[in-house]
C-alpha cells in the first residue's frame, strides 16, 4: 500500500572510488526493501565494501527495511566493509534508535562526517591489521 503513495527510488552513485552512495527516495517497507536489497547486492558484486546509504527522502522504513541494513552490515563486515546510514529522518531515526539498529550501524547526518568515519575506519584496520568496523 504504501508503495504506491510513496514509490522507492534509488540512485547510485560514486563520490570515491572506495565507497558507493545509495539515495534512497519513498517508504522503505516490505513492498520495497527487496529493492534496495538489489541494488546493494549488485554494488557488492561489482566488487564495493563501503556502503553509505542516504535516507533523508525516506519517511517511513519499517523492519524490512532495518533488516536489509542489518543484512548489508553484516556481509560488509565479512570483507571488512562498512555500512553507513546517512541523514535519516526523524521518524527513521527514531526506528533505528529504539531499535538498536544505529548501535550497530554507523549514523551520520552528512556524506562528510560518513566518508570521514570510512576514511578513520580504514586507517585503523591498516595499523592494526583487523576490521574496525
Amino acid at each position: 500500500m504504501s508503495a504506491e503513495l510513496e514509490p522507492l527510488s534509488i540512485d547510485v552513485t560514486l563520490p570515491r572510488e572506495d565507497a558507493v552512495l545509495l539515495t534512497v527516495e519513498g517508504s522503505l517497507d516490505i513492498d520495497t526493501a527487496t529493492e534496495l536489497q538489489h541494488h546493494l547486492a549488485n554494488q557488492f558484486h561489482h566488487g564495493r565494501r563501503r556502503f553509505l546509504i542516504d535516507l533523508s527522502g525516506v519517511p517511513f522504513m519499517d523492519s524490512s527495511g532495518m533488516n536489509v541494513l542489518l543484512r548489508s552490515y553484516q556481509e560488509a563486515r565479512k570483507v571488512s566493509g562498512s555500512v553507513h546510514v546517512i541523514a535519516p529522518t526523524p521518524a527513521v531515526r527514531r526506528i533505528l534508535d529504539l531499535t538498536g539498529v544505529s548501535l550497530t550501524v554507523s549514523v551520520s547526518e552528512t556524506l562528510e562526517e560518513a566518508l570521514t568515519l570510512v576514511d578513520s575506519w580504514q586507517e585503523e584496520e591498516a595499523r592494526t591489521g583487523t576490521s574496525a568496523t
